[in-house]
């Protein structure tokens, strides 16, 4: 049985609307008009264990900086050790590479949550609206359930990977609270392993310029990616678009919604999106530091860009803007 999710059965009406798609041109989709290659600033974590307090407090401040001026950056010497990526990338791997029947009964083949295995764009209307990509959202919960009901699939390099991303993912938040004035134990406090997630991505190559994860922001604390070399991440810099470098050493870190609310907008939340390929396929996995559903968000900067909310409120909104209008408000729903 094919792996691939059936998206040209399901998405026929789509394609059928979109006449290029049998020239396998799409002008019809723009998915931008002008796209710039670049790379991301560049963080050594390995300068915060030295000796050297100079040296630390000028790689703090590096982090906030890249956090100000991009919303995105790339950290080397993470301590998350080659061995360990890569073996999470082998698991990832067998999981997608399993039948699409298998992967719609991820309850029962793999011991996951059932609506766990997500693919393609149900509320999309048209093809401009269409992710073509598939994947696997796994709370920290489930981690260590990881393959259980399966030999085939290994839970240790798995469950390893996420427990060293989210301890990373700690440790970013708490310098860039601190950089701000902010309390820096506040991530900790308020960040639940039933509420923070694992998401395994897999981009299938697509003959047609189509999105593979539709332009948004995210919508947590801190996420945190590791990506092959394939390429096709892309996020806007001072109003353009920048395609992304791949950098095999090291792991991606984006401010979410929730950070540059809390943080009264002196980190940003930026757009990004993957592009698909037209003949290789594209795996990511990405950590998602969220607060709990009763968290509430309040800077304590004034006068706050921000009225108060709760996350609960925040994700109820998304989805409502989504269900109504097919796409994120975002933070502007919640404006003072």
């Amino acid at each position: 049985m094919d792996s691939d999710p059936p998206f040209h059965e399901t998405y026929k009406t789509l394609f059928a609307e979109n006449e290029s798609w049998t020239t396998k041109v799409s002008p019809n989709i723009d998915r931008h008009t002008t796209v710039e290659e670049g790379e991301l600033p560049l963080v050594d974590l390995s300068r915060l264990a030295l000796d050297d307090e100079a040296e630390k407090e000028s790689c703090k401040e590096e982090i906030a900086r890249a956090a100000k001026e991009w919303g995105f950056f790339q950290v080397i010497n993470h301590g998350i050790s080659r061995d360990i990526l890569d073996k999470m990338r082998e698991e990832q791997v067998k999981v997608f590479k399993q039948p699409f029947y298998n992967k719609c009964r991820e309850d029962k083949f793999m011991n996951f949550s059932a609506g766990s295995y997500r693919w393609g764009t149900p509320t999309a209307t048209s093809l401009r609206q269409l992710s073509w990509s598939e994947a696997f959202h796994i709370p920290m919960t489930d981690i260590s359930s990881f393959g259980s009901l399966n030999t085939t699939f290994s839970s240790s390099s798995v469950e390893q990977f996420a427990t060293n991303v989210a301890s990373l993912a700690q440790k970013l938040t708490e310098i860039l609270a601190e950089k701000s004035g902010h309390n820096s134990t506040f991530f900790q406090e308020n960040s639940l392993l039933s509420t923070c997630y694992l998401r395994l991505n897999r981009y299938p190559p697509c003959p047609v310029p189509l999105f593979g994860l539709m332009p948004h922001t995210d919508s947590d604390f801190l996420t945190v990616l590791h990506q092959d070399q394939i390429g096709g991440l892309q996020l806007v810099k001072d109003g353009k678009w920048i395609a992304v470098k791949p950098n095999p050493e090291a792991l991606f870190i984006n401010i979410g919604d929730i950070f540059q609310a809390w943080s009264n907008d002196c980190y940003k939340s930026v757009q990004h999106c993957v592009v698909t390929n037209p003949t290789k396929e594209r795996f990511s996995a990405a950590y998602f530091l969220c607060p709990s559903n009763e968290t509430v968000i309040e800077s304590c900067i004034k006068p706050s860009v921000y009225r108060r909310f709760s996350f609960k409120e925040y994700r109820q909104q998304v989805q409502e803007d989504v269900q109504n209008y097919g796409y994120k408000v975002g933070l502007p729903r919640f404006l003072a």
